[in-house]
C-alpha cells in the first residue's frame, strides 16, 4: 500500500471520489475539487491555482484565511491544554470566552451552552425549551409543539430537521419527526396573492398569529431565521417582520429562537442580526463564523428565567442532560475569542457600509440581466435567483442546474461559489477588499451568461 504523504495528486483525487463521502453532494458525479492551502480570501487548490473564496467556506470565515492574530492564539492555546471535558470541569479559556459572548449579545442572555456545530446549537434551544416547560415553577406540560416557517433550514439532527421545511432535504425522513406547525415563509419576491409589496409584513404577521392563537397553549418556541432564510435561497423578509415576530411570541407565552447560525457575526452589518430591529430572543443559536471559520464550535444562549427551570437537587434530575464530547473545546474557544477580538482591532464592522454598498451596485446591474428574476441582499449576504421568464418569474427546472454550471463556469476563472438550486449566492469573508468584491461579481455575471445561454 502507498504511504499516504506520498500520494500523487491522482491518488488524492481518485481516494477523494471513493472514500470520502461529501455532504449534500451526489457522489456519483463528483469531480475533486481538492484545497491544499489558503491566505486572507483566497483558496489553493493542490496544484496551485487560486481561487477568490466567495462563500467563505461555507459562511463560516471572517477575517480571512490564515490570519495571523488567530492563527496564534490556537498556537498559546495549544501549549497550554488542547481539550478538557465541560462535564463536571472547565477551562480558563472557554470560561472567558463565554462571558465574552454574554457581553456583546443582545440584552438579558446570560447564560451559554457549548456545541460542536450549528445543527446542535439548535437541537440544545429545542430540548431545552421543551424541558423549560416541563419544569418550571409552575409546569405547562401541554406545550410541546412547534412553529417554524416553510422552507426553513435549521440543520440535520432529527430535531433541526423537525423544525426545517426544505423537502428534498428532510422529506425522506417525514416518519422519524415530531410535530411542527408551519407558517408561510416571508419572501419579498413572489408575493402572496393579492397583497401589495407595502402591505407583506402585516399579512406574513397576521398568518402566524393565527397559528399562535390557535395553539399558543400547544406551542412551545418558535423558531426562525433573523432577517434571511439563508439555505432556503436568500430569501430575505420584509422590514418589521422579525420585530413582529418578538412580538407576538411575547404576546402568546411562546418562546423564542433566533436562529443565526448563518447570520451572526457581522453578516447582515450588525454583530447579530437581531440588533437590526432591537430585539432579544429566549435563545440565540450561534456557529459557522464564531471562531471565524477556523475550528467546529457553537453555542445556545438562553436566559436567566431559562436556566432558573433547570436549577436543584440532584436528585430532582432537573439537569440538562445532553453535551458532546468536544463542546466547550479549548483551541475552538481560543479562536473565537481572537475572532472577537479582531472586530474590535480591525474595526470589521465600521468598514462594511462601504463593502455593502459596493455588492449592492453591483448586484442591481446583474438584476438587468433577462434571466435573472431577482437579486436579494441583506448586509453582506446576497443572492441573485435565475430564472427561465422574468415576467412570469417561472423558474428553471432543478434538473437543468443552471446555479451549479454558472458556479462551475465562475470557478474556470478564479472564483469558488456554490449556488442553492437556481440561486447563486455571494456570502465572502468580511475581509473582503472592494477590489475583491469587484472580481467576485464581474466573474459570477460571465458564469450566468454561459449558464443561461
Amino acid at each position: 500500500m502507498k504511504p499516504q504523504m506520498d500520494a500523487t495528486h491522482d491518488d488524492l483525487r481518485e481516494w477523494d471520489r471513493t472514500h470520502l463521502w461529501h455532504a449534500f453532494t451526489q457522489m456519483a458525479e463528483y469531480e475533486p475539487f481538492i484545497i491544499d492551502r489558503a491566505h486572507g480570501c483566497t483558496i489553493v487548490d493542490i496544484d496551485g491555482r487560486e481561487y477568490l473564496d466567495g462563500v467563505s467556506s461555507l459562511w463560516c470565515n471572517v477575517h480571512g484565511h490564515a490570519h495571523p492574530r488567530i492563527d496564534e492564539a490556537v498556537r498559546e492555546q495549544l501549549s497550554r491544554v488542547a481539550h478538557t471535558t465541560l462535564l463536571g470541569a472547565s477551562n480558563a479559556t472557554t470560561v472567558r470566552l463565554c462571558r465574552r459572548l454574554v457581553e456583546v449579545s443582545p440584552p438579558g442572555l446570560n447564560h451559554v451552552f457549548l456545541s460542536d456545530d450549528g445543527s446542535s446549537a439548535i437541537e440544545v434551544a429545542l430540548k431545552m425549551a421543551f424541558q423549560y416547560w416541563q419544569q418550571r415553577a409552575d409546569p405547562r406540560p401541554r406545550k410541546h409543539w412547534y412553529v417554524a416557517f416553510g422552507d426553513a433550514y435549521h440543520g440535520d439532527t432529527l430535531g433541526s430537521v423537525s423544525v426545517g421545511g426544505v423537502a428534498r432535504f428532510h422529506q425522506m425522513f417525514e416518519p422519524l419527526l415530531f410535530h411542527v406547525a408551519r407558517a408561510p415563509l416571508p419572501d419579498t419576491y413572489r408575493l402572496p396573492e393579492g397583497v401589495p409589496a407595502d402591505e407583506t409584513t402585516s399579512w406574513y404577521l397576521g398568518r402566524l398569529e393565527e397559528i399562535l392563537a390557535r395553539d399558543h397553549e400547544r406551542i412551545a418556541a418558535l423558531i426562525l431565521e433573523p432577517l434571511v432564510q439563508c439555505a432556503a435561497g436568500i430569501r430575505t423578509h420584509p422590514p418589521g417582520f422579525l420585530r413582529g415576530v418578538r412580538e407576538l411570541t411575547r404576546k402568546y407565552d411562546v418562546l423564542f429562537i433566533a436562529d443565526e447560525v448563518a447570520v451572526g457575526f457581522g453578516r447582515t452589518g450588525k454583530l447579530f442580526a437581531c440588533e437590526q430591529e432591537g430585539v432579544s430572543p429566549d435563545f440565540l443559536c450561534l456557529a459557522k463564523g464564531i471562531t471565524g471559520g477556523y475550528l467546529p464550535m457553537s453555542a445556545t444562549l438562553t436566559t436567566t428565567e431559562v436556566w432558573n427551570a433547570f436549577l436543584g437537587s440532584y436528585a430532582e434530575s432537573k439537569t440538562f442532560f445532553h453535551g458532546h464530547t468536544y463542546g466547550g473545546n479549548p483551541l475552538a474557544a481560543a479562536a473565537a475569542l481572537a475572532n472577537l477580538d479582531l472586530f474590535e482591532e480591525e474595526e470589521t464592522l465600521a468598514k462594511l457600509p462601504e463593502k455593502v454598498d459596493r455588492m449592492r451596485s453591483h448586484l442591481a446591474r446583474i438584476a438587468e440581466h433577462p434571466h435573472v428574476g431577482d437579486v436579494r441582499q441583506c448586509g453582506m449576504i446576497g443572492g441573485i435567483e435565475l430564472v427561465q421568464d422574468r415576467s412570469t418569474k417561472t423558474p428553471y427546472d432543478m434538473a437543468e442546474q443552471r446555479g451549479m454550471r454558472a458556479c462551475v463556469e465562475a470557478r474556470r476563472h478564479g472564483v469558488f461559489l456554490r449556488p442553492l438550486g437556481n440561486v447563486i449566492v455571494f456570502m465572502p469573508p468580511l475581509a473582503i477588499s472592494l477590489e475583491e468584491i469587484d472580481r467576485l461579481a464581474h466573474t459570477a455575471e460571465q458564469g450566468i451568461a454561459v449558464a443561461t445561454a
